[in-house]
């Protein structure tokens, strides 16, 4: 069975559903029982100021307070999911996707960043992508998503806005060759 975890998905131009259009999806688990993956370049309307607030955690690290939410996606878009380097591990969970990434989920990693004693490369999402069993590997056959390695640089230093056509352009893919219409050989 292929194993994308820890894998880039890239959406095809003719995506269809608009919520992935141009999306570079990092993913945290694959495997028979469906996947789960993060959206890394859909910056959401939301500061982590905010967020913090919300939860009551201070913050005086201007730079952590200014950084932007992402939409993960849209399976429990109130559930917050930090994706990180691996130079961090949450006392109470933090998962181990590769040697370069993990993935946290729980409020104690929200406390470490606000006092400057987080990961040292993180982006913080509202919401997760999911499959079902067999759905994503369907969709990847109907030609709606590309796969790629991921590299730490593209997911945590590259804008948002640039991702997609970075992540294409690692595969050697000219995005403006790309067409929406799909075949079948």
């Amino acid at each position: 069975m292929l194993d994308l975890t820890g894998k880039l998905l890239i959406a095809m131009p003719g995506m269809g559903d608009p919520r992935f259009d141009r999306a570079v999806i990092f993913m945290c688990s694959h495997g028979e029982d469906g996947a789960m993956g993060l959206i890394v370049n859909k910056p959401a309307d939301l500061r982590l100021s905010a967020l913090l607030s919300q939860m009551d955690i201070a913050c005086d690290i201007q730079s952590v307070a200014d950084s932007r939410v992402r939409f993960g996606g849209p399976v429990e878009m109130g559930r917050g999911f930090v994706l990180h380097s691996s130079d961090y591990s949450a006392s109470l969970h933090s998962l181990k996707v590769s040697e370069a990434f993990s993935m946290t989920a729980t409020l104690d990693i929200l406390e470490d960043i606000a006092s400057g004693q987080g990961p040292m490369r993180r982006s913080l999402m509202l919401g997760y992508s999911g499959w079902g069993p067999g759905q994503l590997e369907s969709e990847i056959g109907e030609n709606g998503w590309l796969t790629a390695d991921a590299d730490p640089d593209l997911v945590f230093d590259t804008p948002d806005e640039e991702k997609w056509d970075a992540a294409l352009k690692s595969l050697g893919i000219d995005p403006l060759l790309l067409s929406a219409s799909a075949g079948h050989a």
